[in-house]
């Protein structure tokens, strides 16, 4: 990564309309272009593996998703999956081949193109074995994982039955399909659950799903269990959170100030610059000597410098620390947890001001974020967003800070640093010279 022309990831917009093939494969190659500006250290998969520390850590990430890019439901349902597939695969055999995998090619010679084909009541397994498929269980779908599973897909917010099946209903009806599931099949209860949450139109965590993409996966979530028939969301999810969430999180993660810190500190730059401009005229048409002029370039260096360091998002003063701002929500205890900024523009303040609590409290997680099922994930009921707007703006410009724990975003800070030091010296430098150059001006 060069010193001088560092870049942080470009910031990627969400295209319009529902998630497709043809839209994800543009996040893909979009990804092509970031290499160069995250680190390996960085990377999706490390993130994921919980490998980074904050503010890069897979807490961060979820609050970036929940609290700046509002589409936390895709990692909540990514997590969830790679968990479920876990356990899936863990089942005994004869267990799993209750739920064999799915492919569009046979889903569409199994149901001959009607996706309407009325339900079957009993069929023999590969093991020899009757299974009523009309008949309820609590067997394998209601098993819960152990410990290190129970928080990706457990909540202490529950449906009843009754909702949830209401639900999975109700969103198999309105693509068409009208029987039953195989009840008898592992985790279907699980299933149900995540339809209902993830799938179904209207849902508290609804993925940004086409018609045709959620009228497939309904259609193989009927017939089996396997986590091969969620591959087309799957693939969805995966591209848009590598290709557009990942980039714009680590461009985020950099930034060391709250928007109100990092514009206050963008336009005291541009205030050094016009002061040192000042300055010099001032000089020129008075009777001082010219080298009185060269007390321009304090001004001049260190405007430009405060000025490039917060176009990226870095207070100078700040980052001699290697600091950064407590978030808003991190202002108001445990119970605080989001903000809520303009996602238009992304210049320096890295789509504004969002960061985890994870860091300061014991626990290492807040709210339902990580949690599989429950509410949506609104944030405007938080008590600490009306108490944010009641505080005066003076409190908002000097915040707390708190040490950075990750190292690499401490090394690309300082690169950006550096970057805006040289950058400076290389518009002071000429622009000084150019000032004690010109000849005093007679004022008449």
């Amino acid at each position: 990564m060069s010193l001088l022309f560092y870049r942080r990831p470009d910031y990627v917009a969400k295209l319009p309309g529902p998630m497709e093939k043809s839209q994800c494969q543009i996040y893909v190659d979009r990804t092509q272009k970031h290499k160069r500006s995250i680190p390996p250290e960085l990377s999706f998969d490390n993130i994921l593996q919980n490998k980074a520390l904050p503010p890069c850590a897979l807490q961060d990430f979820m609050d970036y998703l929940v609290y700046v890019s509002h589409d936390a439901e895709n990692l909540q349902f990514w997590i969830w999956l790679n968990a479920y597939s876990s356990r899936f695969y863990a089942l005994p055999p004869s267990e799993q081949a209750l739920s064999p995998p799915w492919s569009a090619v046979e889903g569409l010679q199994s149901t001959g193109n009607n996706p309407n084909r009325p339900p079957r009541t009993a069929e023999k397994s590969k093991f020899g074995a009757e299974i009523n498929f009309e008949q309820p269980s609590i067997g394998p779908g209601a098993v819960q994982s152990p410990q290190a599973d129970n928080q990706s897909f457990i909540s202490g917010i529950t449906n009843s039955t009754k909702n949830v099946s209401e639900s999975v209903e109700d969103a198999n009806a309105q693509v068409g399909l009208k029987w039953q599931s195989f009840s008898i099949q592992p985790f279907r209860s699980e299933i149900d659950r995540v339809i209902s949450h993830y799938i179904a139109p209207d849902s508290p965590r609804e993925l940004n799903l086409s018609h045709k993409t959620r009228t497939v996966v309904l259609h193989a979530l009927q017939h089996t269990t396997h986590p091969s028939a969620f591959s087309p969301v799957r693939e969805l999810v995966e591209d848009t959170l590598r290709g557009q969430s990942h980039p714009n999180f680590v461009r985020w993660s950099i930034c060391n100030g709250n928007k109100p810190k990092v514009v206050f500190v963008r336009n005291l730059g541009i205030a050094h610059v016009v002061l040192g401009i000042l300055l010099a005229v001032i000089l020129i048409l008075s009777r001082a000597s010219r080298w009185w002029r060269l007390f321009c370039f304090p001004l001049l260096f260190l405007g430009f410098s405060t000025g490039v360091a917060a176009y990226k998002g870095l207070c100078l003063v700040i980052h001699t620390g290697h600091s950064r701002n407590l978030r808003p929500w991190e202002q108001f205890g445990n119970s605080a947890t989001l903000d809520s900024f303009d996602n238009d523009n992304e210049a320096g303040i890295s789509k504004d001001d969002v960061y985890s609590m994870s860091n300061l409290s014991g626990s290492g997680k807040r709210g339902i974020s990580m949690d599989t099922f429950g509410t949506g994930n609104s944030y405007n009921h938080e008590p600490w967003v009306a108490d944010y707007e009641k505080k005066p703006l003076l409190q908002k410009l000097y915040p707390k800070n708190i040490w950075i724990q990750d190292e690499t975003i401490r090394l690309l800070q300082d690169r950006i640093v550096c970057q805006s030091h040289l950058w400076s010296l290389l518009a002071s430098v000429p622009l000084t010279v150019a000032i004690v150059v010109v000849p005093r001006v007679a004022v008449v």
